[in-house]
């Protein structure tokens, strides 16, 4: 007889990362994927960092086949978005979840920050990308079939030039070398639209450009981890969707 695998959500961005340690998790069949849990942002009704419409999302959803869980975000505080994630997890916990996997990769304080809030919940984080080479990870990404574009571009890091590029290859080959191939550190962000972890591809057109000049420090879109790079603003590329 099986085992019943424990219950999981899984934080859920929308990139490259969170798609690449999706089709991982559901390749090793040790968890129960029962949610994907995205943070919002209220005001703008969009992935928050990421900028991606709503609508891309549930387009995302939809082609993977697991519901979501979308945090909403209403203040731009670490304060906020700590409680707006401690209640969607205590609502989790009360179904029976206990774990939650995350994609990251190698930031060490962003590892001990989702583990010390989820400890306050009673909940566990699992970590199947840590510490993997981030070349190879990228590399692996490709071949196997994934397809993306960069949505958000952190301007300390490249140009406007690289945001709504399609990453392939080249794009990994034309990269500086001061920027982690997988954007780990921030410099870069994606819209993941098609890969084997998608029933269908998600047809998309890319949109107006926009900068966006830094006001405030940033939150990472699943963690709440203030940014302290020398960051003047991002660019935006609005993705939109592909009707019929």
């Amino acid at each position: 007889m099986q085992t019943e695998r424990p219950k999981a959500i899984f934080a859920w961005s929308g990139g490259k990362d969170s798609s690449f340690c999706l089709h991982q998790v559901l390749l090793e069949n040790k968890y129960e994927v029962v949610y994907l849990l995205t943070t919002m942002n209220a005001e703008f009704k969009r992935i928050s960092m990421h900028g991606v419409r709503e609508e891309l999302l549930d387009a995302q959803s939809n082609s993977i086949g697991i519901p979501q869980l979308k945090v909403w975000i209403y203040e731009a505080t670490n304060e906020g978005y700590e409680r707006q994630m401690e209640a969607m997890l205590l609502q989790a916990k009360s179904e029976g979840i206990e774990y939650v996997i995350f994609g990251d990769i190698f930031l060490e304080d962003l590892r001990v920050y989702r583990e010390n809030n989820l400890a306050k919940v009673g909940m566990k984080a699992v970590f199947p990308l840590w510490k993997r080479d981030t070349t190879e990870l990228i590399h692996d990404f490709i071949r196997q079939g994934f397809k993306t574009v960069t949505c958000c571009i952190n301007d300390a890091h490249l140009d406007e030039s690289w945001v709504g590029k399609e990453i392939d290859e080249n794009f990994i080959m034309d990269l500086p070398a001061s920027v982690d191939p997988c954007g780990e550190n921030g410099e870069y962000h994606t819209y993941c639209y098609a890969g084997p972890i998608f029933q269908k591809k998600i047809d998309i057109h890319i949109g107006e450009k926009i900068y966006k000049p830094l006001e405030i420090k940033t939150d990472d879109s699943c963690g709440g981890i203030e940014s302290e790079i020398k960051t003047r603003g991002f660019w935006f590329c609005d993705l939109l969707s592909i009707e019929g």
